[in-house]
């Protein structure tokens, strides 16, 4: 399937993002391209490890939440706008990090469209609810420091203009502030994750991006794998940092490997050509990896729990 897109723009951005790449040297834009990694999957996955797996799940469970229904929702706007990203319109803009090395750069069901920016809303959600849940001023000075750095690299890059940043962090504080209510509103932690989905769900009639079906995917193993959890594994946080760190780097390594595994039934052909056939394969993917780190992954804590009570009794 090949999607197309709408080009529109101030042109002040376009002149702001030429000057930058003109005019910052190799060293300055390395540095400021590596910030993007703050909006990614791995400082996600790191952050909700340690949480979730080590010292705090209740925290982890409103923190994820808030960070997954951005995800789906950023997707259904950019469905909605469907904006080129700037590279694709404009010879003075290079794209400097892609957002999906192995596909094409020109194909917008891979790299998702512009408006608004995913890593500036994945920034915003994760860093900006570990400070509306924490309320620690550290906390909320990560909250606007690392938004804007983000913010920055994106743009730096080439993968978004300055307007899709600002789109991103309006998407991320909306999304936290519809948890928020939500959990207010609705005391039923099940039924507050089906309410989650019915607000997801309405993408999957109009949505034709890789993007949407990744979050939409990882929001259903996420909500199904805690109810699992809740019921039937019930695993304890830990106090050690070196088990919780442990548990992370495990539970990293699983996310990577499960995400290879699933794939290999499939050529990468099929995978990377924007079908709804390929979509619901990769919402199913992500849907079974969300589901094994968050519901069945746990199973072991418990496991290793009883092994070592057994060996402080002999």
């Amino acid at each position: 399937m090949t999607l197309t897109g709408n080009t529109f723009f101030l042109p002040v951005e376009v002149q702001l993002m030429e000057w930058l790449q003109a005019n910052l040297g190799k060293t300055a834009i390395s540095i400021i391209s590596a910030m993007s990694m703050f909006g990614e999957e791995l400082i996600m996955i790191l952050i909700l490890g340690i949480l979730y797996w080590g010292f705090h799940k209740e925290l982890a469970k409103r923190i994820g939440s808030m960070i997954l229904l951005s995800a789906v929702w950023n997707p259904m706007l950019k469905n909605v706008v469907i904006r080129r990203r700037p590279y694709m319109d404009h010879e003075g803009i290079r794209i400097l990090r892609v957002v999906e090395p192995g596909a094409d750069i020109m194909d917008i069901s891979a790299q998702g469209y512009s408006f608004p920016s995913g890593h500036s809303t994945s920034a915003v959600a994760l860093f900006g609810s570990l400070a509306y849940e924490t309320r620690k001023k550290w906390a909320w000075c990560l909250a606007v420091l690392i938004p804007v750095l983000v913010g920055i690299s994106r743009v730096v890059v080439g993968a978004h203009y300055p307007t899709d940043v600002l789109g991103g962090w309006l998407i991320a504080i909306v999304s936290i502030a519809a948890v928020t209510r939500l959990s207010k509103k609705i005391s039923n932690p099940v039924l507050q994750r089906g309410m989650l989905l019915l607000l997801a769900l309405p993408g999957v009639l109009f949505c034709k991006s890789a993007d949407y079906f990744s979050g939409l995917g990882l929001l259903i193993g996420f909500v199904t794998g805690l109810t699992v959890e809740e019921k039937w594994v019930r695993f304890e946080n830990t106090k050690s940092i070196l088990r919780a760190v442990l548990r992370t780097i495990v539970g990293g390594g699983l996310f990577l490997g499960l995400n290879t595994l699933l794939k290999a039934p499939f050529s990468r052909e099929f995978l990377e050509n924007g079908s709804m056939a390929a979509m619901a394969v990769r919402c199913a993917r992500y849907a079974v990896i969300s589901f094994v780190e968050f519901g069945v992954y746990p199973l072991a804590f418990r496991w290793t729990a009883k092994i070592g009570k057994h060996e402080n009794r002999l």
